[in-house]
């Protein structure tokens, strides 16, 4: 793409009041965005209204900088391309979501929808959830997202706090690839605390964003990237989520896109497990283990997927302090008084089984017994 033909793309999504759609339109009558700002007047002004036309007509103040920081960005690094409605490079599934943006912008090395990498693209997965997951949730998405690895899926998320970030995490980990769609522009990274995490996928696998460079971590974009998230997946699987939450506007945007939602179900009594118990009472699939996903999805297994959940707490210690701690938070009274045991054997038991990854330590002095997936 020429500066240019760059400017002109930048032109057009800046331009106040046209939006995806009306670009979409404009691009659909003159073919090209150069040739949009080519038209006189009198040509705009019958497509519309007058101020749609002098907003077409007026160069957009901000255009300028844009474009010079774009090229900037773009002469930063070989993997960095902003790709258009029509460019080959663009993701072809997104052209069948309702509002494709008309512009994205790339950063990484994955590269699926070359042309001559289309037919061999990995198939794509979501994994979404909570930005506050318990340890458990946590450990389930990165756990679940390394299998997903290993079968060879793209995990993708948003590089959110919590089961996003643990998501792509356990992509890398799982030696798969992995794709973030984030709400900024992509010379910023949000949150702060994933700057390395940002780094790694961007070395094996793509951070994708339709906002504009400098755009800041505004909420209003984050449920919007939403629609891209499911919109470049096969199906969504959801980990922990409250009844309002952004994981459940990603998986009605799945089920409308006409895409698999999965979700595991937890304690009744957790908020974060309401979200996902919605989701199956809804028709989503109910999931226990990577292997339920893998062959709803008619994906090969690797070994690591083919246990169940039963087999990963038969795994666990021979410890009678599990059968006394179930799978609910417990605090350390009732479980002293479930066991008889004095408090300082019950601490360092617990402390023990914490430092193995077996317990985990929550808030408000509870603990709770960890399943591997």
């Amino acid at each position: 793409m020429d500066v240019a033909e760059l400017g002109a793309w930048l032109r057009l999504s800046l331009t106040p009041g046209i939006g995806n759609t009306g670009a979409r339109q404009l691009l659909a009558m003159f073919g090209s965005a150069q040739a949009i700002f080519e038209q006189d007047a009198g040509t705009l002004q019958q497509l519309g209204t007058a101020r749609l036309a002098d907003a077409l007509l007026t160069e957009p103040g901000t255009l300028a900088d844009q474009l010079k920081t774009t090229l900037a960005w773009l002469q930063g690094a070989d993997n960095r391309r902003v790709v258009t409605l029509g460019d080959a490079g663009y993701p072809p599934a997104l052209l069948h979501i309702e509002d494709p943006p008309c512009m994205l912008y790339m950063l990484g090395t994955l590269d699926p929808w070359s042309p001559g990498a289309i037919n061999n693209a990995a198939p794509c997965l979501a994994i979404v959830g909570s930005r506050n997951p318990t340890p458990q949730g946590e450990s389930n998405a990165r756990q679940f997202a390394r299998v997903f690895g290993e079968a060879g899926l793209c995990v993708v998320s948003g590089l959110a706090l919590g089961v996003d970030g643990a998501a792509h995490d356990g992509a890398l980990l799982g030696g798969g690839t992995t794709l973030a769609v984030v709400g900024t522009g992509l010379d910023r990274v949000y949150p702060k605390q994933h700057l390395a995490l940002a780094h790694r996928i961007a070395e094996r696998g793509l951070i994708i964003s339709e906002f504009p460079l400098g755009t800041p971590p505004l909420t209003a974009n984050f449920p919007k990237r939403n629609r891209l998230i499911s919109g470049l997946s096969q199906g969504t699987l959801v980990i922990e989520a409250a009844l309002k939450s952004g994981s459940l506007i990603t998986a009605r945007l799945a089920a409308e896109q006409g895409k698999e939602v999965f979700a595991i179900p937890g304690s009744i009594h957790s908020p974060q497990s309401r979200g996902c118990h919605a989701l199956i009472k809804q028709g989503a699939k109910l999931v226990e283990s990577a292997q339920d996903v893998l062959e709803e999805l008619h994906l090969p297994q690797p070994s690591a997927a083919l246990h169940t959940a039963q087999e990963d707490v038969d795994g666990q210690p021979d410890d009678p302090l599990f059968a006394a701690m179930g799978f609910e938070p417990v605090s350390l009274d009732a479980l002293q008084a479930r066991t008889g045991l004095a408090t300082a054997e019950l601490q360092a038991r617990l402390l023990a089984l914490e430092m193995a990854g077996e317990v985990a330590r929550l808030q408000g002095g509870l603990f709770q017994r960890m399943a591997r997936v």
